[in-house]
Formats: C-alpha cells, sequence, structure tokens
C-alpha cells in the first residue's frame, strides 16, 4: 500500500501541520460527541504513507468535516473495495468560503442516504457541515441561501431519527445536530433583520434544544433570543432570556460560557438604563473569562473570546451614552479580532465610527465608516452591518452636513445601498 499522496495534498493546500490536523479533528469529535477525539500526529503519518487506508468511522466524519470532502475524495478506500483514481480538486472548504450563495445551496442536497438502523457515526456525518457553514456566516454574515443550507441539514437529521432503529443516545444526538443547524438558521436571519422568520425557527430550536437534553443549544438558543430582542427593542423580554441562558447547566462548567452569558446580561441591563448593574456584569463576564481554559467547543462558540467581549463592552457603553469609553473598548476588539471574523471586524469598525461621530469628529468618523465598506470587499453588507452604517449616517447629518467628509460619506452611502 503506497502513500497517500491526496491526502498529503490537501493536507499542504490547508497549511497543516499533522499536529494541527489532528486537534482540529478531536475537536470536531468532541463537539459532535462530548468525547475528545485520540487522533495523534503518528495517526496522521499512517493514513498520509498509507498504512491505514481506511479510518474508523469518528476519524472520517472529523477529516469530512475539516477537508468538507468525503473519505474517498481525500484518497482513502473502503475495505473491501478496490481503489480508484480520485476526482480532482478533493479539498473545497477553502473555496466554498470565497464562492458565495451558490456554493452555499450545494450543501441543501440530502448527505445521507436512509438506511434502516443508525449509529454514532451517521451522526457525525450529519454535522460535518456544520462547521463549514459556521465559518461562512464568520467570513459573509447572515443570508438566505445560509438559512436554507441550515434548514435543510437540520431536516435531515430529524428524518435520520425518524426513519430509522437508533438507540436514545443516538436519538438524542441527532436532535442535538438538528437544534444546531437550525440555530444557525435562526442567527442568519437575525443578521438579516428577519425578524419574523428568526422567531420561528428560534420557537423550533427551543423544542429540539429541550429534546436532545444538551444545555449548551439551550443556551445558544436563549441567547439568540436575548439577541433578537434586543434588535427589536423588547429589553425586558432581553432580560429574561439572558437571565435563563446563566441558569443553564453549561455555564456553571465551563467560565467561557458564563463569561458570555454575563456579557449579554450586561447589555440588556445597559438596555434598560441599569448602569451600575450593567458594569457589574460586564465585569464578571471578565472575571470569568479569566479563568477559562483551552480546550474543544463547538465551532459556533468560535467567535466568542476577549474581542467579543470587547465588543460588548463597546455597546454596553454605548448605550449607556459613553462614547469615549465605546470609542476605547471598540479599539481593543479590533485590535484582538482574528482575521476570519470579518463580518464581526465591520460591525466592530462601524461602532466606532458612531463612538466617534458622538464625540463630534466628524473627519476621523467618517474615515472609519468609509474603511466599513472598503473591509467587505464587493460583498454585499448584512443587514446589521447596513443598520450600523445607517445609525452612523443620521449621527453624522445631525453633526455635520457641510463639511466635505459628510458629503463625500453621504454620495459613498447612497451608491453602496443602491448595489446592495
Amino acid at each position: 500500500m503506497g502513500d497517500n499522496v491526496v491526502l498529503r495534498r490537501a493536507i499542504a493546500e490547508l497549511g497543516l501541520r499533522h499536529s494541527e490536523l489532528a486537534r482540529r479533528i478531536n475537536q470536531h469529535t468532541e463537539s459532535v460527541s462530548g468525547r475528545l477525539g485520540t487522533v495523534t500526529e503518528r495517526t496522521v503519518h499512517n493514513w498520509v504513507s498509507g498504512r491505514t487506508g481506511w479510518p474508523n468511522a469518528k476519524q472520517r466524519a472529523g477529516l469530512e468535516a475539516v477537508f468538507d470532502c468525503s473519505a474517498e475524495a481525500l484518497g482513502f478506500t473502503p475495505r473491501g473495495r478496490r481503489p480508484v483514481s480520485p476526482p480532482e480538486g478533493p479539498v473545497r472548504r477553502r473555496t466554498f468560503l470565497t464562492s458565495g450563495p451558490s456554493a452555499v445551496a450545494a450543501l441543501a442536497v440530502p448527505m445521507l442516504a436512509s438506511r434502516s438502523t443508525v449509529g454514532h457515526a451517521d451522526v457525525e456525518r450529519a454535522s460535518a457541515r456544520l462547521q463549514t457553514l459556521d465559518a461562512l456566516d464568520d467570513h459573509q454574515g447572515g443570508h438566505t441561501t445560509l438559512e436554507r443550507a441550515a434548514v435543510a441539514g437540520a431536516q435531515q437529521a430529524i428524518d435520520l431519527q425518524q426513519n430509522g432503529t437508533a438507540g436514545e443516545r443516538v436519538r438524542q444526538r441527532l436532535f442535538g445536530v438538528a437544534a444546531a443547524y437550525t440555530a444557525l438558521a435562526a442567527w442568519s436571519c437575525i443578521d438579516s433583520r428577519l425578524f419574523d422568520q428568526a422567531q420561528r425557527h428560534l420557537d423550533r430550536c427551543a423544542t429540539l434544544a429541550g429534546l436532545a437534553r444538551d444545555s449548551t443549544a439551550q443556551l445558544r438558543v436563549w441567547n439568540s433570543i436575548a439577541i433578537l430582542a434586543n434588535s427589536q427593542n423588547r429589553y425586558g423580554d432581553a432580560l429574561a432570556a439572558t437571565r435563563a441562558a446563566q441558569a443553564t447547566r453549561i455555564t456553571r462548567r465551563d467560565p467561557l460560557f458564563a463569561s458570555m452569558a454575563h456579557a449579554r446580561v450586561a447589555v440588556a441591563l445597559a438596555n434598560l438604563r441599569d448602569r451600575q448593574a450593567a458594569l457589574r456584569s460586564i465585569g464578571l463576564a471578565g472575571e470569568a473569562l479569566g479563568h477559562s481554559i483551552e480546550q474543544p467547543r463547538p465551532t459556533w462558540m468560535a467567535f466568542y473570546g476577549l474581542a467579543e467581549l470587547h465588543v460588548l463592552t463597546a455597546i454596553v457603553h454605548e448605550r449607556l451614552d459613553e462614547p469615549e469609553r465605546a470609542e476605547g473598548a471598540s479599539h481593543r476588539a479590533l485590535s484582538a479580532l482574528p482575521e476570519q471574523f470579518r463580518r464581526n471586524r465591520a460591525l466592530a469598525t462601524a461602532r466606532l465610527a458612531l463612538a466617534q461621530v458622538r464625540q463630534g469628529d466628524a473627519e476621523l468618523a467618517t474615515a472609519t465608516a468609509v474603511s466599513v465598506v472598503d473591509l467587505m470587499n464587493g460583498v454585499p453588507p448584512s443587514s446589521r452591518i447596513r443598520t450600523a452604517l445607517g445609525d452612523f449616517h443620521r449621527e453624522l447629518l445631525t453633526l455635520s452636513v457641510t463639511t466635505p467628509s459628510a458629503r463625500e460619506w453621504a454620495d459613498r452611502f447612497r451608491a453602496e445601498w443602491s448595489r446592495s
């Protein structure tokens, strides 16, 4: 058995070391099964050298999630089957992230054939596309095609548990996968400001998370409900949802989730103008984050860390009419944000512009706002970004309508909106 040149080429294309590939696969296994995977550098070496020609089901699911293609397309051959020439271009993940909605539509086709017995390997395959969809959301933001792909993924997981024979644990995990896809569909609608549609997805997601008995999924639902309520100025409902998120079991087990819950409470309290309580909650979020440790978590939580805490801190100060502090927090957020979170970077930059214009610096604020448009680089901005820039636009015109920078921004603003 010779080298697996296809896998070797795929690893090189993504620029991964064997240890990094092993780590990503183990994280995927943890995210779908609750147990860390056991892949090591030696495991990967055996794959590349051809000593292992067909990884086990969990490892195959992890490989397929990382490279976004089948194990066969990576040069592996099922036991008992003769090797065949692999198709060209096995690694599609990087292309997918830059190819837009048409590529997302391809994810809406059925991933699994109907079968009489459903096991954990089927659950892992059903969840394999979540990582890719989460990455696309981080890069571009919510849009209709992403929502549809997520809904299709949820339906496929539901169909598996309804049409196949499975144990209780497998059924719970399938409900958890369906909840994760549905939560992503809801978030895509929130980002697109399709609030009624988002609410329908969240209602469904709450049911699925309950059936899954998954506290992480339940926290995600409450978190999204709070964001939706804040977006609709229902601040009392938002506070109730954030308190429910705080009460989930995962916040007691993992300080990172606890930190996010505290930060969401702070935003809700700031919207209610409870300054002292809001600042206390954002302080608790920072303390909890300081106690968190690196460990495998669901891919949707990749956005939350120090940078996102600074973003939420900026929002708290913005709602409390403290633009100087909001500006400082926004600068800290931008310095800490990873490059792949382009949508989050655009939002943080728009909030920075808003904080600057509220301090009366029209020239600086306008330059900052223009950089948001440049940052999106031709990708249509999500509705949340458009709303943030709209808020800035109104503040700028209130402050100054005659300066060259204000007129230039107004022309750019209208041109971008007419193209979107």
